[in-house]
């Protein structure tokens, strides 16, 4: 946790000082209106209160480390280390500040300088300075050396501050510099020194336990965080829970992204105080109580200090379900777990957590639900029928599916249970659920019996593969469970729900398009010539004319997709996956996204993998040799040789094709590098050669691919001249379609999303030296052509992705 503080607080203070420098207008009326304000004050009152408050902040470090030095501690070599931590954060703080100081007086631009400082008082050529007084190390200081007091100390930074400011001897940036550095160097060094472990020792827990007016006598560790304590003869002994605040905190950014999104998460915890989740944890145990269901009665709570808490139970001897043979777990035994469930659910009380370790069995075979840390009261119906999928999904991984739904059914009923079948899905379920449903269907023999009846079909959480697939991979727990639940009510509703709020390709997505953007919009708009102004100053026909090639592209592209694949596809589908692709390729490098897209397609079509990836496979290669082919058209009807002097980018093309002829033959003379080369082309003709052979008994699906993919290049070149000239070039066709076949090559190895930056410049490039273009009118044209192909493409792309996603199409 120290370490996100750390970066976090780094990027504070790199925010900070760019808004000073950029926001010039902002921080400067900000300071204008504290300086007018501060007027108002007595100078001599304000130097006094700055004195005054900087004094007792410099005092502050001492009154804390003597308070703690002389206070009664458990663990007085603990205090010290904590003390020692936080000197020399002080210390590192100061130096921090000192060196911010030294730079901005020195190496600063002025804009920063004038951001950072003002005039002082009544002197005309001395500046305050850029990080005010001693807040950094004093704040430094109490952070990392976990001072408790937080009430006096925070009154004199506040104090401190404010005088800074009636004084005119601090700006608001210099302050909140000031307070940014000593949190960030307090918890950098505790990054460096390591943070030492908050758990208390036994004998703390024994002597807060007896502040509970409990009587322990032996505290012994039973597991993470967990003790056994042994009391006083006639008292039951004592299961004591630790709460750890570095425990908590460290999964803040999982518990966060958690909640943000599913929608049936726990509130994390690591979002409350200690003294919440206490409080929390003991409210739902109280309400299980009440409820009617065995648990174990919490005996006390108590807090250990800022960093840790604990809740003692009364000890319920017995064994969890994941130590109990097989032959234990009887049918009796699983509708008495139900019947606690079933209670629960009656008071709408959720767990949450229904995995083995929370059900306790007791040496008469009764069942005890344990650890509700994650529990709710008033708990929603999607969170109360996710606790019966989980249970469902518990049991069947211990006695089978069949089982599991009878014990669910006699107990809770069918309809209840019909309820809970659409949260049965991975997402839902607990990860040590997960990771046990991974290791059972490894584990499972390979068998088509256990796969769902074919009479009705079962949406699965996860993407369900073809029938020939299924009969070749072990059962899914999940399917049986559902074809259990279907024979007792075969009106239960299937269609999984949507937990999802956010999915991480949608985060992924919008990241990418701002990505994307930032690179996109400095290079368009870099010029007097922008896109903007290309379109208000364009000619309307051959815009119109730019835009009907730019979306004709789309349709051609499905024909040169379609046409590879043998099995029959909705051509409407397929042109919106190629529009859709416009919106992908924002996200992903190259061609990259494009090619997981019609494969992700092609899978939804019901068409196995190894198939699809053969069959864009064949696509790309053709398109490949079509490529090279309409390249060489073009510059035979530019009346050009390879080599000559008009064409300046052909001896390039010509010579990267030799280079790699070159390579080739002398990765081909080397046995490892064969072998190596051997291995990757080994799919090439395992899959795509099979494929492409199967493809030729189909001459007129052949022959609709290679027109598509003909005319994708025809309709992008089209749009490249209209574009130019919209903009009142009148170029060549055939140079300008040697342009774009060259700078389409070059887009489609380039790292970059949608080739952003390498398709540009080698348009402009290639337009000026190839189709003797001025560099103004060829990068007015080439950013109409990326506006029309790149820009504007994408709201329909992302449409076209969230319908072909809604109708189950990707």
């Amino acid at each position: 946790m120290a370490l996100i503080r750390l970066l976090v607080g780094l990027g504070a203070i790199t925010l900070a000082l760019l808004l000073a420098d950029y926001a010039r207008a902002t921080t400067g009326g900000i300071a204008a209106d504290v300086a007018q304000a501060a007027e108002l004050v007595p100078r001599p009152l304000a130097g006094i209160a700055a004195g005054l408050t900087t004094a007792a902040l410099l005092l502050v470090p001492a009154y804390s480390a003597t308070r703690r030095l002389l206070g009664v501690v458990p663990d007085r070599r603990q205090v010290l280390q904590h003390l020692a931590d936080g000197l020399l954060a002080a210390v590192l703080a100061y130096g921090v500040s000192l060196a911010l100081d030294l730079w901005v007086d020195g190496a600063a631009p002025l804009s920063l300088v004038s951001a950072l400082t003002q005039l002082l008082p009544g002197d005309t050529l001395a500046r305050t300075e850029p990080v005010y007084g001693y807040l950094a190390p004093v704040l430094a200081f109490l952070t990392a050396s976990g001072a408790r007091e937080r009430r006096v100390p925070r009154s004199l930074l506040t104090l401190s501050g404010l005088a800074g400011l009636a004084g005119g001897f601090a700006t608001p940036t210099a302050l909140l510099l000031g307070l940014l550095i000593g949190w960030t160097v307090a918890h950098g060094t505790r990054y460096a020194v390591g943070t030492p472990d908050p758990r208390p020792r036994p004998a703390q827990i024994l002597h807060s336990l007896r502040e509970a007016g409990l009587r322990p006598v032996a505290a012994a560790p039973a597991g993470p965080d967990r003790y056994l304590v042994h009391q006083e003869p006639g008292r039951p002994d004592l299961d004591v829970q630790l709460l750890d605040r570095q425990a908590v905190t460290a999964a803040l950014v999982q518990r966060a992204w958690r909640r943000l999104r599913l929608r049936t998460a726990p509130h994390p915890r690591a979002l409350r105080s200690l003294r919440t989740g206490l409080e929390h944890e003991a409210l739902v145990s109280y309400a299980a109580v009440a409820a009617g269901v065995r648990t174990r009665r919490i005996a006390a709570t108590a807090e250990l200090g800022r960093e840790t808490a604990l809740v003692a139970y009364e000890r319920l001897p017995g064994r969890t379900l994941d130590r109990l043979a097989d032959g234990e777990v009887t049918d009796a035994l699983l509708a008495d777990a139900w019947g606690q469930l079933a209670l629960l659910q009656r008071r709408e009380i959720s767990h949450r957590a229904l995995v083995p370790s929370a059900l306790l069995v007791d040496a008469a075979g009764s069942v005890h639900l344990v650890d509700f840390a994650d529990g709710d009261i008033a708990a929603s119906d999607l969170v109360l029928r996710s606790d019966i999928a989980q249970l469902l999904t518990t049991f069947a991984l211990r006695t089978g599916a069949e089982r599991s739904v009878r014990a669910a059914v006699a107990v809770l009923g069918p309809d209840a249970v019909g309820a809970a079948l659409p949260l049965l899905q991975p997402i839902a379920l607990a990860r040590s659920t997960r990771h046990a449903l991974k290791r059972s269907a490894a584990a499972a023999p390979c068998s088509p019996s256990a796969t769902v009846p074919p009479q009705r079909s079962v949406p699965a959480a996860v993407d369900a593969p073809d029938t020939a697939a299924q009969t070749q991979t072990p059962p899914d727990l999940l399917d049986a469970i559902r074809a259990e639940v279907l024979r007792t009510q075969p009106q239960a509703p299937v269609r999984p729900v949507r937990l999802e709020r956010l999915r991480p390709r949608t985060l992924l997505a919008v990241g990418g398009g701002v990505v994307a953007g930032w690179l996109l919009l400095p290079q368009l708009f870099a010029t007097e010539q922008n896109p903007v102004a290309a379109v208000i100053d364009a000619d309307p026909l051959w815009l119109v004319l730019a835009l009907l090639a730019a979306a004709s592209s789309h349709v051609m592209s499905a024909m040169g997709f379609v046409g590879f694949v043998p099995e029959r596809l909705d051509f409407r589908n397929a042109v919106l996956a190629q529009v859709a692709g416009s919106f992908v390729k924002l996200v992903s490098p190259g061609g990259v996204g494009g090619v997981a897209l019609n494969i992700r397609f092609l899978q939804r079509a019901g068409i196995p993998t190894a198939q699809a990836v053969s069959s864009v496979g064949v696509g790309q290669l053709l398109g490949l040799v079509l490529h090279l082919l309409q390249l060489g058209a073009f510059v035979y009807l530019l009346g050009l040789e390879p080599g000559g002097s008009e064409l300046d980018a052909l001896p390039a093309v010509v010579g990267g094709l030799t280079v790699a002829a070159v390579l080739l033959a002398a990765v081909s003379a080397v046995p490892p590098a064969r072998r190596w080369l051997t291995a990757r082309l080994r799919p090439l003709t395992a899959e795509v050669l099979p494929r492409l052979l199967e493809l030729l008994r189909n001459p007129g699906r052949l022959a609709v691919g290679v027109t598509g993919q003909l005319l994708v290049s025809i309709s992008l070149v089209a749009c490249l001249y209209c574009c130019a000239r919209a903009v009142g070039r009148e170029p060549a066709f055939a140079s300008v379609a040697v342009v774009l076949l060259i700078g389409n090559a070059a887009g489609s190895a380039a790292p970059t999303p949608g080739g952003a930056g390498v398709v540009d410049t080698a348009l402009v490039t290639l337009l000026e030296h190839t189709a003797s273009m001025e560099e103004g009118g060829a990068l007015a044209a080439v950013a109409l052509y990326r506006l029309l192909t790149l820009v504007l493409p994408v709201l329909p792309g992302w449409a076209a992705f969230t319908w072909l996603q809604r109708r189950r199409a990707l």
